[in-house]
Protein backbone atom coordinates (compact mmCIF):
# COMPACT_ATOMS: atom_id res chain seq x y z
CA UNK A 1 0.00 0.00 0.00
CA UNK A 2 1.51 3.39 -0.91
CA UNK A 3 1.67 5.75 1.53
CA UNK A 4 -0.06 9.09 1.27
CA UNK A 5 2.23 12.55 1.07
CA UNK A 6 1.97 13.06 5.41
CA UNK A 7 -0.42 16.26 6.44
CA UNK A 8 1.70 18.45 7.97
CA UNK A 9 0.61 21.30 10.82
CA UNK A 10 -0.13 24.82 9.10
CA UNK A 11 2.64 26.28 10.58
CA UNK A 12 4.69 23.69 8.79
CA UNK A 13 3.55 24.15 5.57
CA UNK A 14 5.46 27.53 4.71
CA UNK A 15 8.75 28.18 5.41
CA UNK A 16 9.11 31.59 5.91
CA UNK A 17 11.13 32.69 2.64
CA UNK A 18 9.35 31.16 -0.43
CA UNK A 19 7.18 28.42 1.11
CA UNK A 20 8.84 25.12 -0.63
CA UNK A 21 7.60 26.24 -3.62
CA UNK A 22 10.38 24.73 -5.72
CA UNK A 23 8.12 21.08 -4.93
CA UNK A 24 5.29 21.88 -7.36
CA UNK A 25 7.38 21.04 -10.17
CA UNK A 26 7.66 17.75 -9.14
CA UNK A 27 5.96 16.19 -12.24
CA UNK A 28 6.14 16.86 -15.79
CA UNK A 29 4.32 19.75 -16.81
CA UNK A 30 1.86 17.75 -19.21
CA UNK A 31 -0.98 20.06 -19.16
CA UNK A 32 0.58 23.21 -20.54
CA UNK A 33 -0.55 26.53 -19.26
CA UNK A 34 1.53 26.73 -15.96
CA UNK A 35 4.21 29.23 -15.65
CA UNK A 36 7.61 29.00 -13.89
CA UNK A 37 10.60 30.84 -12.58
CA UNK A 38 13.46 29.63 -10.92
CA UNK A 39 10.76 26.35 -10.26
CA UNK A 40 8.69 28.74 -8.71
CA UNK A 41 4.89 28.75 -9.87
CA UNK A 42 3.95 32.56 -10.49
CA UNK A 43 0.82 32.14 -12.97
CA UNK A 44 -1.18 29.90 -14.75
CA UNK A 45 -4.38 29.42 -17.06
CA UNK A 46 -7.08 28.72 -14.50
CA UNK A 47 -7.79 24.97 -16.34
CA UNK A 48 -3.97 24.47 -16.29
CA UNK A 49 -4.42 25.48 -12.57
CA UNK A 50 -7.20 22.94 -11.85
CA UNK A 51 -5.22 20.10 -13.84
CA UNK A 52 -2.61 20.60 -11.27
CA UNK A 53 -4.62 20.16 -8.55
CA UNK A 54 -5.83 16.55 -9.72
CA UNK A 55 -3.51 13.49 -8.58
CA UNK A 56 -2.65 11.25 -11.13
CA UNK A 57 -0.63 7.54 -10.78
CA UNK A 58 2.36 9.64 -10.85
CA UNK A 59 2.19 12.71 -8.89
CA UNK A 60 0.75 14.19 -5.85
CA UNK A 61 0.34 18.12 -5.02
CA UNK A 62 2.10 19.55 -2.50
CA UNK A 63 -0.21 20.44 0.47
CA UNK A 64 0.74 24.02 -0.02
CA UNK A 65 -0.77 24.19 -3.54
CA UNK A 66 -3.20 22.70 -2.42
CA UNK A 67 -4.72 24.86 0.33
CA UNK A 68 -3.39 27.88 -1.82
CA UNK A 69 -5.77 27.15 -4.77
CA UNK A 70 -8.49 25.78 -2.67
CA UNK A 71 -8.27 29.83 -0.66
CA UNK A 72 -7.89 31.71 -4.02
CA UNK A 73 -10.04 29.50 -6.65
CA UNK A 74 -13.43 31.13 -5.08
CA UNK A 75 -12.34 34.47 -6.82
CA UNK A 76 -12.72 32.99 -10.37
CA UNK A 77 -15.16 30.11 -9.62
CA UNK A 78 -17.83 28.47 -7.25
CA UNK A 79 -16.48 25.60 -5.29
CA UNK A 80 -19.44 23.34 -6.24
CA UNK A 81 -17.98 24.18 -9.94
CA UNK A 82 -14.37 23.71 -8.87
CA UNK A 83 -15.63 19.88 -7.27
CA UNK A 84 -17.29 19.14 -10.45
CA UNK A 85 -13.96 19.97 -12.88
CA UNK A 86 -11.97 17.99 -10.39
CA UNK A 87 -14.93 14.73 -10.13
CA UNK A 88 -14.73 15.46 -13.97
CA UNK A 89 -10.95 15.06 -14.26
CA UNK A 90 -11.03 12.21 -12.23
CA UNK A 91 -13.28 10.18 -14.08
CA UNK A 92 -11.09 11.08 -17.56
CA UNK A 93 -8.88 9.58 -16.14
CA UNK A 94 -9.85 6.13 -15.25
CA UNK A 95 -11.51 6.40 -18.50
CA UNK A 96 -8.44 6.47 -20.34
CA UNK A 97 -6.86 3.85 -18.40
CA UNK A 98 -6.11 0.47 -20.61
CA UNK A 99 -9.04 -1.92 -20.07
CA UNK A 100 -7.36 -4.32 -17.66
CA UNK A 101 -5.62 -1.81 -15.79
CA UNK A 102 -8.57 -0.13 -13.88
CA UNK A 103 -8.12 -2.21 -11.07
CA UNK A 104 -4.93 -1.75 -10.47
CA UNK A 105 -5.46 2.31 -11.41
CA UNK A 106 -7.88 2.44 -8.58
CA UNK A 107 -4.99 1.16 -6.30
CA UNK A 108 -3.00 3.85 -7.06
CA UNK A 109 -4.99 6.78 -7.38
CA UNK A 110 -7.96 5.91 -5.06
CA UNK A 111 -5.57 6.86 -1.95
CA UNK A 112 -4.59 9.83 -4.06
CA UNK A 113 -8.03 11.47 -4.40
CA UNK A 114 -9.35 10.31 -1.17
CA UNK A 115 -6.44 12.45 0.59
CA UNK A 116 -7.58 15.17 -1.67
CA UNK A 117 -10.83 15.17 -0.68
CA UNK A 118 -9.61 14.86 2.71
CA UNK A 119 -7.41 18.45 3.06
CA UNK A 120 -10.40 19.87 1.03
CA UNK A 121 -12.97 18.92 3.78
CA UNK A 122 -10.62 19.29 6.55
CA UNK A 123 -9.78 23.05 6.03
CA UNK A 124 -12.76 24.27 4.08
CA UNK A 125 -15.51 22.11 5.15
CA UNK A 126 -18.06 25.44 5.11
CA UNK A 127 -17.81 24.75 0.87
CA UNK A 128 -20.03 21.70 1.77
CA UNK A 129 -22.88 23.14 3.28
CA UNK A 130 -24.43 23.58 -0.32
CA UNK A 131 -25.93 20.18 -1.53
CA UNK A 132 -24.34 20.52 -5.02
CA UNK A 133 -20.56 20.13 -3.51
CA UNK A 134 -22.44 17.44 -1.17
CA UNK A 135 -23.56 15.64 -4.34
CA UNK A 136 -20.36 15.88 -6.41
CA UNK A 137 -18.28 14.40 -3.54
CA UNK A 138 -20.79 11.54 -2.56
CA UNK A 139 -20.34 10.99 -5.84
CA UNK A 140 -16.94 10.37 -6.29
CA UNK A 141 -16.05 9.12 -2.88
CA UNK A 142 -18.63 6.50 -3.89
CA UNK A 143 -16.65 5.19 -7.31
CA UNK A 144 -13.40 5.38 -4.59
CA UNK A 145 -15.09 3.21 -2.48
CA UNK A 146 -16.47 0.85 -5.05
CA UNK A 147 -13.29 -0.41 -5.54
CA UNK A 148 -12.27 -1.91 -2.29
CA UNK A 149 -13.34 -2.61 1.69
CA UNK A 150 -10.54 -0.78 2.92
CA UNK A 151 -11.71 2.49 1.11
CA UNK A 152 -15.21 2.09 1.82
CA UNK A 153 -14.15 2.52 5.66
CA UNK A 154 -11.80 5.76 4.77
CA UNK A 155 -14.80 6.98 2.77
CA UNK A 156 -17.35 6.41 5.92
CA UNK A 157 -15.09 7.80 7.99
CA UNK A 158 -14.34 11.26 6.11
CA UNK A 159 -18.22 11.87 5.34
CA UNK A 160 -18.77 11.48 9.75
CA UNK A 161 -16.08 13.91 10.27
CA UNK A 162 -17.27 16.39 7.56
CA UNK A 163 -20.66 15.96 8.82
CA UNK A 164 -19.83 16.03 12.91
CA UNK A 165 -18.06 19.55 11.51
CA UNK A 166 -20.82 21.26 9.89
CA UNK A 167 -23.21 20.31 13.01
CA UNK A 168 -20.85 21.38 15.27
CA UNK A 169 -20.87 24.88 13.50
CA UNK A 170 -24.74 25.02 12.84
CA UNK A 171 -24.87 24.68 16.99
CA UNK A 172 -22.52 27.44 17.38
CA UNK A 173 -24.43 29.59 14.77
CA UNK A 174 -27.25 28.72 17.57
CA UNK A 175 -25.73 29.78 20.71
CA UNK A 176 -24.30 32.83 19.22
CA UNK A 177 -28.19 34.12 18.03
CA UNK A 178 -28.98 33.03 21.65
CA UNK A 179 -26.27 34.94 23.23
CA UNK A 180 -27.20 37.85 20.86
CA UNK A 181 -30.80 37.94 22.09
CA UNK A 182 -30.21 37.88 25.75
CA UNK A 183 -27.81 40.95 25.31
CA UNK A 184 -30.09 42.69 22.66
CA UNK A 185 -33.00 42.78 24.34
CA UNK A 186 -31.41 43.77 27.68
CA UNK A 187 -30.12 47.30 26.28
CA UNK A 188 -30.18 49.03 29.05
CA UNK A 189 -31.26 52.71 29.34
CA UNK A 190 -29.64 54.55 31.98
CA UNK A 191 -29.72 53.62 35.65
CA UNK A 192 -32.62 51.93 35.82
CA UNK A 193 -31.80 49.63 38.89
CA UNK A 194 -30.75 51.34 42.00
CA UNK A 195 -26.70 51.03 42.39
CA UNK A 196 -26.86 48.92 45.08
CA UNK A 197 -27.96 45.89 43.02
CA UNK A 198 -26.25 46.73 39.84
CA UNK A 199 -23.93 43.87 39.61
CA UNK A 200 -20.34 44.74 38.02
CA UNK A 201 -17.23 43.42 36.74
CA UNK A 202 -15.38 43.08 39.91
CA UNK A 203 -17.96 42.13 41.87
CA UNK A 204 -18.22 39.09 39.40
CA UNK A 205 -14.66 38.91 39.09
CA UNK A 206 -12.06 40.77 41.02
CA UNK A 207 -8.86 39.08 39.66
CA UNK A 208 -7.65 40.85 36.18
CA UNK A 209 -5.28 37.82 35.14
CA UNK A 210 -8.62 35.30 35.41
CA UNK A 211 -10.81 38.08 33.41
CA UNK A 212 -7.72 38.00 30.91
CA UNK A 213 -8.04 34.05 31.02
CA UNK A 214 -11.98 34.13 30.16
CA UNK A 215 -11.66 36.78 27.56
CA UNK A 216 -8.91 34.44 25.84
CA UNK A 217 -11.52 31.95 26.04
CA UNK A 218 -13.92 33.27 24.02
CA UNK A 219 -11.67 34.71 21.79
CA UNK A 220 -10.17 31.41 20.77
CA UNK A 221 -13.47 29.88 20.53
CA UNK A 222 -14.90 32.57 18.13
CA UNK A 223 -11.34 32.52 16.34
CA UNK A 224 -11.71 28.48 15.85
CA UNK A 225 -14.90 28.52 13.87
CA UNK A 226 -13.89 31.06 11.15
CA UNK A 227 -13.09 28.91 8.34
CA UNK A 228 -9.69 30.43 5.87
CA UNK A 229 -12.30 31.32 3.08
CA UNK A 230 -14.34 33.90 4.74
CA UNK A 231 -11.24 36.26 4.35
CA UNK A 232 -11.30 35.82 0.93
CA UNK A 233 -15.24 36.00 -0.02
CA UNK A 234 -14.85 39.17 1.78
CA UNK A 235 -13.57 40.98 -0.91
CA UNK A 236 -15.23 38.52 -3.83
CA UNK A 237 -15.58 40.83 -6.81
CA UNK A 238 -17.47 40.06 -10.64
CA UNK A 239 -14.42 38.14 -12.31
CA UNK A 240 -13.92 40.28 -15.86
CA UNK A 241 -13.47 37.04 -17.84
CA UNK A 242 -16.67 35.46 -16.58
CA UNK A 243 -19.46 37.28 -18.63
CA UNK A 244 -19.91 39.73 -15.68
CA UNK A 245 -21.68 37.23 -13.26
CA UNK A 246 -20.30 37.81 -9.50
CA UNK A 247 -18.74 34.65 -8.93
CA UNK A 248 -20.37 34.15 -5.23
CA UNK A 249 -23.36 35.99 -4.85
CA UNK A 250 -25.63 33.38 -2.54
CA UNK A 251 -22.62 31.38 -1.54
CA UNK A 252 -21.70 33.01 1.50
CA UNK A 253 -22.44 30.21 4.20
CA UNK A 254 -21.00 31.72 7.31
CA UNK A 255 -20.35 34.67 8.95
CA UNK A 256 -18.13 34.06 11.53
CA UNK A 257 -15.86 36.44 11.27
CA UNK A 258 -18.27 38.90 11.15
CA UNK A 259 -19.28 37.90 15.15
CA UNK A 260 -16.18 37.86 15.48
CA UNK A 261 -15.43 41.28 14.52
CA UNK A 262 -19.50 41.90 16.82
CA UNK A 263 -17.57 40.57 19.95
CA UNK A 264 -14.73 42.83 19.67
CA UNK A 265 -16.86 45.97 19.17
CA UNK A 266 -18.84 44.58 22.66
CA UNK A 267 -15.63 44.23 24.08
CA UNK A 268 -15.05 47.85 24.11
CA UNK A 269 -18.86 48.99 24.36
CA UNK A 270 -18.41 46.28 28.22
CA UNK A 271 -15.17 47.98 28.73
CA UNK A 272 -16.59 51.77 28.79
CA UNK A 273 -20.01 50.62 30.18
CA UNK A 274 -18.66 49.36 33.37
CA UNK A 275 -16.14 52.82 33.71
CA UNK A 276 -19.00 55.49 33.36
CA UNK A 277 -21.49 53.56 35.20
CA UNK A 278 -20.87 54.28 38.75
CA UNK A 279 -21.67 57.22 40.88
CA UNK A 280 -19.02 57.75 42.71
CA UNK A 281 -15.19 58.79 40.98
CA UNK A 282 -13.11 56.47 43.41
CA UNK A 283 -15.01 53.79 42.12
CA UNK A 284 -15.00 54.67 38.80
CA UNK A 285 -11.10 55.07 38.70
CA UNK A 286 -10.66 51.47 40.16
CA UNK A 287 -12.78 50.13 37.43
CA UNK A 288 -9.93 51.86 34.82
CA UNK A 289 -7.10 50.45 36.84
CA UNK A 290 -8.49 47.13 37.30
CA UNK A 291 -8.73 47.05 33.21
CA UNK A 292 -5.44 48.56 33.13
CA UNK A 293 -4.21 45.61 34.46
CA UNK A 294 -6.37 42.98 32.51
CA UNK A 295 -5.54 44.48 29.53
CA UNK A 296 -1.88 43.57 30.55
CA UNK A 297 -2.26 40.75 31.45
CA UNK A 298 -3.77 39.68 27.94
CA UNK A 299 -0.71 41.32 26.57
CA UNK A 300 1.58 39.04 28.86
CA UNK A 301 -0.87 35.86 27.12
CA UNK A 302 -0.58 36.98 23.47
CA UNK A 303 -3.96 37.93 23.32
CA UNK A 304 -3.76 41.43 21.15
CA UNK A 305 -7.39 41.58 20.53
CA UNK A 306 -8.93 42.06 23.60
CA UNK A 307 -6.28 43.78 24.83
CA UNK A 308 -6.88 46.30 21.54
CA UNK A 309 -10.77 46.28 22.28
CA UNK A 310 -10.06 47.09 26.35
CA UNK A 311 -7.67 50.25 25.24
CA UNK A 312 -10.59 51.07 22.66
CA UNK A 313 -13.03 51.44 25.45
CA UNK A 314 -11.22 53.43 27.59
CA UNK A 315 -10.27 55.75 24.63
CA UNK A 316 -13.79 56.12 23.80
CA UNK A 317 -14.79 59.71 24.61
CA UNK A 318 -17.49 59.33 27.08
CA UNK A 319 -14.65 57.57 29.07
CA UNK A 320 -12.10 59.93 27.93
CA UNK A 321 -13.27 62.97 29.17
CA UNK A 322 -14.24 62.04 32.43
CA UNK A 323 -10.64 63.91 33.72
CA UNK A 324 -10.94 64.49 37.45
CA UNK A 325 -11.89 60.42 37.80
CA UNK A 326 -8.37 59.74 35.62
CA UNK A 327 -6.32 62.21 37.55
CA UNK A 328 -7.09 59.37 40.70
CA UNK A 329 -5.66 56.83 38.29
CA UNK A 330 -1.99 55.85 38.29
CA UNK A 331 -1.83 55.99 34.46
CA UNK A 332 2.02 54.71 33.70
CA UNK A 333 0.63 51.06 32.78
CA UNK A 334 -1.69 52.54 30.78
CA UNK A 335 0.79 54.61 28.46
CA UNK A 336 3.12 51.62 27.96
CA UNK A 337 0.29 49.32 26.90
CA UNK A 338 -0.92 52.58 24.48
CA UNK A 339 2.60 52.98 23.53
CA UNK A 340 2.38 49.15 22.26
CA UNK A 341 -0.49 49.48 20.25
CA UNK A 342 0.00 52.45 18.81
CA UNK A 343 -1.30 52.93 15.26
CA UNK A 344 1.87 54.81 13.96
CA UNK A 345 4.61 53.59 11.34
CA UNK A 346 1.85 51.08 10.87
CA UNK A 347 1.20 49.69 13.58
CA UNK A 348 5.10 49.24 14.49
CA UNK A 349 5.16 48.51 17.79
CA UNK A 350 2.18 45.91 17.97
CA UNK A 351 3.87 43.93 14.84
CA UNK A 352 7.24 43.66 16.49
CA UNK A 353 5.06 42.15 19.43
CA UNK A 354 3.07 39.98 17.72
CA UNK A 355 6.18 38.51 15.62
CA UNK A 356 7.86 38.00 18.45
CA UNK A 357 4.68 36.00 20.01
CA UNK A 358 4.69 34.09 16.67
CA UNK A 359 7.67 33.10 17.28
CA UNK A 360 7.33 31.79 20.67
CA UNK A 361 4.63 29.87 19.85
CA UNK A 362 6.71 27.83 17.13
CA UNK A 363 9.30 26.43 19.54
CA UNK A 364 6.38 26.32 22.56
CA UNK A 365 5.75 23.12 24.77
CA UNK A 366 2.83 24.00 26.35
CA UNK A 367 -0.95 25.74 25.02
CA UNK A 368 -0.20 27.78 26.96
CA UNK A 369 2.69 29.54 25.16
CA UNK A 370 1.59 29.15 21.87
CA UNK A 371 -1.59 31.95 22.10
CA UNK A 372 -1.46 34.09 19.67
CA UNK A 373 -4.50 36.13 19.12
CA UNK A 374 -4.13 39.02 16.34
CA UNK A 375 -5.90 42.51 16.77
CA UNK A 376 -8.35 40.74 14.19
CA UNK A 377 -9.21 44.19 12.20
CA UNK A 378 -5.93 45.07 11.34
CA UNK A 379 -5.24 41.36 9.80
CA UNK A 380 -8.34 41.84 7.50
CA UNK A 381 -6.60 45.48 6.86
CA UNK A 382 -4.13 43.71 5.34
CA UNK A 383 -5.42 40.94 3.55
CA UNK A 384 -7.58 43.43 2.30
CA UNK A 385 -4.65 45.78 0.80
CA UNK A 386 -2.99 42.59 -0.20
CA UNK A 387 -5.98 41.54 -2.51
CA UNK A 388 -7.02 45.52 -3.67
CA UNK A 389 -2.69 45.95 -4.40
CA UNK A 390 -2.53 43.15 -7.06
CA UNK A 391 -4.39 41.90 -9.66
CA UNK A 392 -5.83 38.63 -9.69
CA UNK A 393 -5.19 38.04 -13.54
CA UNK A 394 -2.33 39.30 -15.32
CA UNK A 395 -2.68 41.09 -19.14
CA UNK A 396 -2.51 37.69 -20.71
CA UNK A 397 -5.49 35.93 -18.67
CA UNK A 398 -3.34 34.16 -16.42
CA UNK A 399 -4.43 33.59 -12.57
CA UNK A 400 -1.36 35.77 -10.55
CA UNK A 401 -0.55 33.14 -8.72
CA UNK A 402 2.17 35.02 -7.05
CA UNK A 403 -0.53 37.31 -5.39
CA UNK A 404 -1.99 33.82 -4.17
CA UNK A 405 0.91 32.62 -2.28
CA UNK A 406 1.30 35.95 -0.38
CA UNK A 407 -2.68 35.77 0.44
CA UNK A 408 -2.45 31.97 1.90
CA UNK A 409 0.79 33.08 3.74
CA UNK A 410 -0.92 35.30 5.59
CA UNK A 411 -4.33 33.14 5.79
CA UNK A 412 -2.40 29.98 6.68
CA UNK A 413 -0.35 31.72 10.03
CA UNK A 414 -3.87 32.65 11.27
CA UNK A 415 -5.00 29.05 10.74
CA UNK A 416 -1.89 27.91 13.04
CA UNK A 417 -2.82 30.03 15.82
CA UNK A 418 -6.79 29.66 15.40
CA UNK A 419 -6.03 26.49 16.51
CA UNK A 420 -4.36 26.22 19.86
CA UNK A 421 -6.37 24.92 22.40
CA UNK A 422 -7.16 26.88 25.15
CA UNK A 423 -5.34 25.55 28.11
CA UNK A 424 -7.67 27.79 30.97
CA UNK A 425 -10.78 26.33 32.23
CA UNK A 426 -13.70 27.92 31.70
CA UNK A 427 -15.38 29.83 34.34
CA UNK A 428 -19.49 29.81 33.32
CA UNK A 429 -20.29 33.09 35.84
CA UNK A 430 -17.61 35.15 33.99
CA UNK A 431 -17.96 33.86 31.14
CA UNK A 432 -21.84 34.59 30.81
CA UNK A 433 -21.57 38.34 32.17
CA UNK A 434 -19.18 39.07 29.44
CA UNK A 435 -20.88 37.73 26.76
CA UNK A 436 -24.86 38.99 28.01
CA UNK A 437 -24.49 41.62 30.21
CA UNK A 438 -26.36 44.95 28.70
CA UNK A 439 -23.95 47.29 27.48
CA UNK A 440 -24.79 50.96 26.98
CA UNK A 441 -25.69 52.30 23.45
CA UNK A 442 -23.14 55.44 22.72
CA UNK A 443 -26.08 57.92 23.81
CA UNK A 444 -26.41 56.34 27.16
CA UNK A 445 -22.89 56.29 27.84
CA UNK A 446 -22.22 59.95 27.00
CA UNK A 447 -25.64 60.60 29.34
CA UNK A 448 -24.00 58.02 32.42
CA UNK A 449 -20.56 60.32 31.43
CA UNK A 450 -22.07 63.57 32.19
CA UNK A 451 -23.88 62.71 34.90
CA UNK A 452 -20.56 61.46 36.35
CA UNK A 453 -18.74 64.78 35.39
CA UNK A 454 -20.55 67.73 34.43
CA UNK A 455 -20.32 69.08 30.53
CA UNK A 456 -17.22 71.61 30.19
CA UNK A 457 -18.48 73.28 26.74
CA UNK A 458 -21.64 74.50 25.33
CA UNK A 459 -21.21 71.40 22.66
CA UNK A 460 -21.28 68.83 25.80
CA UNK A 461 -24.33 71.08 27.86
CA UNK A 462 -26.46 70.92 24.45
CA UNK A 463 -25.76 67.27 23.83
CA UNK A 464 -26.43 66.37 27.48
CA UNK A 465 -29.92 68.43 27.27
CA UNK A 466 -30.50 66.74 24.39
CA UNK A 467 -29.86 63.17 25.92
CA UNK A 468 -32.07 63.84 29.00
CA UNK A 469 -34.96 65.25 27.03
CA UNK A 470 -34.75 62.11 24.60
CA UNK A 471 -34.30 59.80 27.60
CA UNK A 472 -37.21 60.98 29.97
CA UNK A 473 -40.16 60.26 26.52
Amino acid sequence: QERMPQTPLFAAMFDSSSYNRNLYQSKEDTCGGLYYHDNNLLSGSLEALIQHLVPNVDYYPDRTYIFTFLLSSRLFMHPYELMAKVCHLCVEQQRLTEPGLDKNWNQKIAPKILQLLTEWTETFPYDFRDERMMRNLKELAQRIASGDEMYRKNVQQLLQNLIRKLSTVSQYEEVLAKIDATSTDRLTVLKTKPQSIQRDIITVCNDPYALAQQLTQIELERLNYIGPEEFVQAFVQKDPLDNDKSCYGDQKKTRNLEAYVEWFNRLSYLVATEICMPVKKKHRARVIEYFIDVARECFNIGNFNSLMAIISGMNMSPVSRLKKTWAKVKTAKFDILEHQMDPSSNFYNYRTALRGAAQRSLTAHSNREKIVIPFFSLLIKDIYFLNEGCANRLPNGHVNFEKFWELAKQVGEFMTWKQVECPFERDRKILQYLLTVPVFSDDALYLASYESESPENHVEKDRWKMLRFVSEI
